[in-house]
């Protein structure tokens, strides 16, 4: 009987042992784990990262993720991390699959040894400092999914060895100092890529002709997609030509009878071109320019006015024509108001289908005050709906005020809301544009949310997105000195699609210094002291504001009202700092969870167009080409599922 229990207490002694020692080993792993993010937090984060080192196990500290007693998971987007990555700490952490250091103050080059991380799958490091070439250990990373390596000064030529990355559906380069030729990228699973705003030169490869131009903006490169041809290098003939040497000498030939001949009838035929070309722009430019429609703007003032009084009176949302146009106008001596009778200046070739006589008896709705003036849904008795704008604190002459809204008439785009004429007289100053049905997003995101309200998933904020950031490009091709100059949600305004116009473009130049105290709204660039002097960049800023509403449906604030509202570049990025949580999201958009990735890669683009500095805000042509990939990226109903299987494998 002793010699039987002997016996059983052996084997079972046998059979716990491997458990033990497969315990002991497991603590020893997360011990290993522990230590490393102890030695990259000494390295990098200082009193940033505020990690309870008396806890024996780092599991639950912010941004730390851990399955089977390893770290897998290690999360410190925007965390104010600065200085060098360790090598030894990060090669440590062997179980890891999803490192994420973006938006953080990280520089010098990546550590060479990262080979150790065989199970990593996702590497986010956009929005640092890191500089030199990638180490050849990345390219022994053979699980990567996903690789974001934007918006840093990495430089020398990209590797070829990034074809060795098989599973790789993410390759971000964009944004940095890479030169040389593009090498070939073939990679079956690839469906995300950019390289733009490098230094990178000749043609684009076969294999990449296929993306879209987008992944390619502000490099040298040429041929497909991009619009730019890739030029022949010309051939040096031998023995022929113009100019060849001379025997010996080193002198010139002399050109012939007939070669002379030849450059004088070409000469000709170029001249004649030239001013063929210089008539043709001559022609368009006069079908652009403004004609006027003359209309005595205050005849008859004392019928039109009671004539407009009729349409509208006991009805307060409206106000009679004395609102839109000036009704301190008298009208006693019908020759002075002949004599100082004044224009409604239509832009383009269009049909006039009213004048400033019916625009002035036309029932006016107001449908906002905003920063240059308030604006009114004007009905005019033929039935035409129009926008009308009352502008304010103009001080500029009539011919200046003429020279600057000409070239805010000429804008011609998709996502602008096209100012359509303009009237100007002493005391008034009138702006007359389409009038969109559907309102601002700012009443769409903000207003009654009842029944009846279209819901605004992933792909109506996305595509407005897209759509005011191409109105923004337009605008900023123009020239160098062209702005917006007051993007909020309140001049996005949407048509009954729900595409997206911007509104008071350019009229920042025509407004004098503000009559009252300027409200500091929340979309305004820390830079920007005169809201009349707006750069491109701040522009840029703005709109990251903008993206951030959209994804929060958060207001921003205005402080001098104590309006309700938040800070929402501060907000998202203390949010972010602790970790990306479903919290930042509005509501609404949590019913998608198939389009998660994209709306946090589009919250990430909102925090980067919002950097405190503006040559750290990525141009708008950048920004628009990144949300035209999230969301064709986004609206891939199989995305997510085809994520999931990558993940398991």
């Amino acid at each position: 009987m002793a010699i039987a229990t002997l016996a059983s207490l052996q084997l079972q002694a046998m059979l716990l042992l491997p458990l033990l020692l497969l315990s002991a080993a497991a603590v020893s792993d997360l011990n290993s784990d522990r230590a490393a993010l102890l030695a990259l937090r000494s390295a990098v984060g200082g009193r940033t990262l505020f990690w309870n080192t008396t806890l024996t196990t780092p599991c639950n500290w912010p941004g730390v993720l851990c399955e089977d007693n390893r770290v897998t998971v290690l999360r410190l987007p925007a965390a104010s991390l600065s200085g060098s990555l360790p090598g030894p700490a990060l090669s440590n952490l062997t179980a890891l699959h999803t490192l994420s250091l973006r938006l953080n103050h990280l520089s010098g080059p990546l550590p060479s040894d990262l080979s150790s991380l065989t199970q990593l799958r996702n590497l986010y490091l956009q929005g640092n400092r890191f500089s030199g070439t990638p180490p050849d250990s990345i390219f022994s990373l053979h699980a990567l999914v996903r690789l974001n390596l934007a918006s840093n000064n990495f430089s020398g030529p990209i590797a070829p060895e990034f074809n060795k990355l098989a599973r790789l559906r993410t390759l971000f380069l964009e944004n940095n100092h890479f030169s040389g030729n593009l090498p070939e990228i073939n990679l079956p699973n690839l469906d995300q890529f950019n390289v733009s705003f490098n230094d990178l030169n000749g043609s684009i490869p076969e294999g990449l002709v296929g993306r879209s131009k987008d992944s390619f903006l502000g490099t040298s490169l040429c041929g497909k997609p991009l619009d730019t041809v890739c030029a022949e290098t010309p051939a040096i003939a031998a023995g022929g030509g113009g100019v060849a040497s001379g025997g010996g000498g080193g002198g010139k030939k002399k050109l012939s009878g007939g070669a002379i001949a030849g450059i004088a009838i070409g000469s000709v035929l170029g001249l004649l071109l030239l001013l063929l070309i210089l008539f043709i722009l001559c022609r368009k430019r006069s079908g652009k320019k403004s004609r006027a429609v003359d209309v005595a703007a205050f005849k008859n003032q004392e019928s039109d006015s009671s004539a407009a009084a009729a349409a509208v009176h006991n009805k307060p949302t409206e106000v009679d024509s004395g609102e839109v146009a000036n009704g301190n106008a008298k009208s006693n001596d019908s020759n002075a108001a002949n004599a100082n009778a004044k224009k409604l200046v239509f832009f383009g070739s269009g049909a006039r289908v009213f004048d400033l006589e019916e625009l002035l008896r036309a029932s006016a709705e107001v449908l906002g005050k905003g920063t240059f003036g308030t604006a009114y849904k004007a009905v005019l008795e033929v039935g035409t709906v129009v926008a009308v704008k009352r502008l304010k604190d103009v001080t500029l002459s009539e011919k200046e005020f003429k020279d600057k809204i000409e070239s805010v008439g000429a804008m011609d785009h998709q996502n602008l809301v096209p100012l359509r004429a303009y009237y100007y007289s002493r005391e008034e100053k009138l702006l007359v544009y389409d009038y969109m049905p559907m309102g601002s997003l700012s009443a769409l995101l903000h207003g009654n949310k009842g029944a009846g309200r279209p819901p605004l998933n992933w792909e109506m904020r996305s595509g407005i997105a897209l759509g005011a950031a191409r109105g923004i490009e337009y605008l900023h091709r123009q020239g160098p000195d062209v702005s917006h100059g007051n993007i909020k949600s309140s001049n996005i305004l949407l048509t009954k699609s729900h595409d997206a116009r911007l509104s008071d473009f350019g009229l920042n130049h025509l407004v004098g210094p503000p009559s009252s105290p300027t409200r500091v709204a929340g979309y305004r660039a820390p830079e920007v002291t005169d809201p009349r002097r707006v750069s491109q960049w701040a522009d840029v800023y703005s709109f990251g504001v903008l993206l951030l509403e959209l994804l929060t449906g958060k207001a921003p604030t205005h402080a001098l009202l104590n309006e309700d509202g938040v800070d929402l570049p501060r907000w998202v990025q203390s949010v972010v700092r602790e970790e990306w949580t479903s919290e930042v999201f509005d509501l609404e958009l949590l019913r998608y969870d198939n389009v998660e990735e994209e709306m946090v890669q589009l919250l990430q683009l909102g925090i980067d167009c919002t950097a405190q500095y503006p040559d750290r805000r990525p141009p708008i042509s950048q920004v628009a080409a990144r949300i035209e990939e999230l969301r064709s990226s986004g609206l891939r109903g199989f995305k997510e599922q085809q994520d999931q299987v990558s993940e398991a494998d």
